[in-house]
């Protein structure tokens, strides 16, 4: 849980600090533009990812700063971690205790999982947008989950580099291994979080789907769904228009079925959908703190508004049971009114200017 944060050259904050004094639930409000959802992606940032918006390091940086900028936390058990990125480097730095470490170490220090605007639209966007933000759930437990996905992705494109070059046979079949190897290991992992998210769920269940989710479903090991693959791979090397077509974990699905309406997510309505969204991410939370005995952070940027008085309050109790710190944004002060064991940060024009307990 984090106790301070410290922000400094970051989106239109020069400097910035928050203190949550043990609070669970941090509220910032204020009007458009005040700088509300930047505190909340400086915070992602300390997950070792790319951040919530997924943006260029140069483009978070103060305009009139010096080109970088720092985050900085202390957490309630005396930890400091830090993220800092300079003007003319091509990777953030980031600290632990004030030592070097790597982004990935980041993520076992600090567990998180956000909800932006972007994601009212998970259940009707693109496949690829859902296997983003569901792989994104599974490496709060898995951190080499996403460097999986990351070197999948690199494969392919090496794969692709290769057949348009007429590479040796030997090449492309070392690549092939390597990727059926990663992809079944992504694939496991999906059914695995499927598996386990759905036992916290109660009005709606999570499924994937894909062609070697279904392998290892319907009883194939590992090691024969890798050579089945591999298999497949060896038989689909053909290029069309310079790009490959195949099927594979890099194709797979996510589905989530509304079990009170009967119905697919994506056919139900836009306020429907944000319900299943909420409390996939309360059961998130709760199986995080189960498997790992971590305090989850939840981020949720302007996701609250459309919930009645009740929902919300049902909502921020049930994180509280999870043990989760939860960092929310909002217009209004009124909205936030009945949130238990709360504090109020007031932002206005890239400054935070004060804080008021809520208990």
């Amino acid at each position: 849980m984090i106790n301070t944060l410290t922000i400094t050259d970051f989106r239109n904050h020069h400097m910035g600090r928050v203190l949550t004094h043990g609070h669970r639930n941090i509220i910032i409000v204020g009007p458009n533009g005040a700088g509300k959802t930047a505190i909340l992606e400086a915070v992602s940032m300390l997950s070792g990812d790319r951040g919530m918006r997924g943006a260029a390091m140069g483009d978070i940086a103060r305009f009139d700063g010096n080109g970088g900028f720092s985050v900085f936390a202390e957490l309630n058990d005396d930890t400091s971690v830090s993220i800092q990125f300079n003007s003319g480097d091509t990777n953030r730095r980031a600290k632990i205790d004030g030592e070097n470490a790597t982004l990935s170490e980041l993520s076992n220090v600090l567990r998180m999982v956000w909800i932006t605007p972007r994601e009212d639209r998970l259940f009707i966007d693109s496949a690829s947008e859902r296997r983003t933000f569901f792989d994104r759930l599974i490496s709060a437990f898995d951190a080499s989950h996403s460097g999986r996905t990351a070197r999948l992705s690199k494969l392919l494109s090496e794969r692709t580099y290769a057949l348009k070059n007429g590479a040796d046979k030997n090449w492309v079949d070392a690549i092939d291994t390597q990727i059926a190897g990663v992809a079944v290991a992504i694939a496991a992992a999906r059914i695995e979080y499927a598996g386990n998210i759905n036992y916290f769920l109660q009005n709606c269940a999570v499924s994937v789907s894909g062609m070697l989710e279904k392998m290892l479903i319907d009883g194939s090991t590992a090691g024969d769904a890798e050579r089945s693959y591999i298999e497949y791979l060896k038989n689909n090397r053909l290029l069309i228009g310079d790009k490959m077509i195949l099927d594979g974990a890099h194709k797979s699905d996510f589905g989530v079925f509304n079990k009170k309406l009967k119905l697919p997510a994506q056919l139900t309505s836009t306020g429907q959908q944000k319900t299943v969204l909420i409390e996939l991410i309360l059961a998130h939370a709760k199986l995080l703190h189960t498997k790992t005995k971590h305090r989850p952070l939840i981020l949720l940027d302007e996701a609250v508004a459309h919930l009645d008085m009740n929902a919300r309050k049902k909502m921020f109790q049930e994180l509280g049971d999870a043990d989760a710190q939860v960092w929310a944004t909002g217009l209004d002060i009124e909205i936030f009114a009945n949130v238990p064991d709360s504090i109020i940060v007031t932002c206005q024009n890239g400054e935070i200017n004060n804080i008021v307990s809520q208990g």
